[in-house]
Parts: C-alpha cells; structure tokens; sequence
C-alpha cells in the first residue's frame, strides 16, 4: 500500500507542477485554435488560391492503371492521389506556425520589459554590503588592539 501512495503523491506533484498545467492548457488552447486555423484555410484560402489559379484546390490526381468506371465519388477518392487535403494541411501549419512564432516573440517581449523593470527596480536600491569574512574580522580585531597599545605607549 506504502508503494502505491507514494506513487500518487510523486505523480501528484508531477501533474500539478506550473510547467505541466501550462503545457495542458496549451494542447487544449491549440487543438481549439487548430479548427480555426483550418476552417480559415477551408473557407477563405483554398478558394483564393483556386481563383487564381484557375484550379481545383480540392482536387486528386487519377491513377492511370485504374478502371474508375461505375465507381461512386467515395471509391474514386479512395483510389485516387488526393493533393488538395496535403496541400491544405500544409497551408495550415504555416499559417500556425506564423501566429506561434508571432506570439512566442510577443511573450519573450513582455517577459523582457518586466526583467528590464525588475532590474532597474533593484539597481535605484543599493546593494548591502557582503559581511566580512572571519580573517578579515580577526584582522581587525588585532589591528585596533595594536593601534591601542602604540597610543597607549
């Protein structure tokens, strides 16, 4: 029993670590903003590109070897080279990977303004003095104790 509650609590430390649940909110902030993403691809890029172009973004390449007489739409798909969804799939991860880099410059900006402030923060507040260390103090001690005896003398 003592194993298994161990292993909870080492695992109840690992899930609930800052790194874990930002990287958790992440995926899910991710998976939400991917569907955006490719509805934008979907719905305003492929047709752009298809009226420029003067083509079927959406189309497939037949095979030659195949017989696609009788064949429904699903089975011509099925046997065919479908590019448009490749192509597609890779216009959505460059638009992603656009607005990450974007962002991520964003958050290392923000992060930087607030070390600069922090830094300027704790340069307007002197620094105390580092104590000396036990030679320096012992030091000390001997010189002030000669420095008695000669006036003294």
């Amino acid at each position: 029993m003592g194993v298994i509650k161990k292993f909870m609590t080492e695992f109840k430390e690992f899930a609930l670590k800052g790194s874990v649940v930002d990287m958790a909110i992440g995926v899910i902030v991710g998976a939400a903003f991917k569907d955006i993403v490719t509805s934008f691809t979907d719905s305003f890029i492929n047709p752009l590109i298809a009226s420029i172009g003067g083509t079927d973004f959406a189309g497939s390449i037949r095979l030659p070897w195949v017989d696609y007489t009788g064949l429904s739409l699903e089975e011509i798909q099925s046997l065919s080279i479908n590019y448009g969804a490749f192509i597609s799939a890779i216009i959505n991860f460059l638009i992603m990977a656009l607005i990450l880099f974007i962002m991520l410059k964003g958050i290392n900006a923000l992060k930087n303004g607030i070390t600069k402030k922090n830094k300027k923060g704790a340069e307007e507040e002197p620094a105390p003095e580092p104590e000396p260390s036990d030679e320096v103090k012992l030091l000390t001690e001997i010189k002030d104790l000669l420095k008695a005896q000669n006036g003294k003398k």
